[in-house]
């Protein structure tokens, strides 16, 4: 009994860390990344990450730590708006994992005519550094 009164207790607490406004933060963000891609605007894409080099982003080509190394593979892998195309994400989840950590889950697309479409899915991790939500982790397939 002593277990799960703990177990529940644990529970109930971890669902406290979310917050509505702290969960619109991270969604607005990601609108905001989608937008600026959309205008074929990376550095404004780029400011929902940490700008940090303990940036870690994991993808197809495989781990990059950086900000500027992520944003230097960005713009070597989308260099105009024919292979950026139309930015769109779908958010499946969204989970705290304390007051200043958050999980995310989503479906990334980008529409591109001349190009073919592209699609994938990834996990962030979102830390709140001095107030900021940002992404400190992206694995993006």
């Amino acid at each position: 009994m002593k277990h799960f009164l703990f177990l529940f207790l644990l529970t109930v607490s971890a669902g406290s860390f979310a917050q509505p406004a702290d969960e619109a933060a991270i969604t607005g963000l990601l609108q905001k990344q989608a937008q600026s891609w959309n205008c074929g605007d990376l550095k404004g894409f780029m400011k929902g990450y940490w700008e940090s080099d303990s940036l870690l982003f994991v993808g197809k080509s495989g781990i990059t730590y950086g900000y500027a190394q992520t944003l230097a593979n960005y713009r070597k892998n989308y260099p105009d708006m024919d292979d950026m195309g139309e930015l769109t994400f779908d958010i499946k989840k969204v989970d705290f994992l304390a007051a200043d950590a958050a999980f995310v889950l989503g479906k990334w697309h980008l529409k591109r005519d001349a190009k073919g479409d592209l699609s994938g899915h990834f996990t962030l991790l979102f830390r709140k550094i001095k107030g900021q939500w940002v992404i400190v982790a992206d694995h993006s397939s």
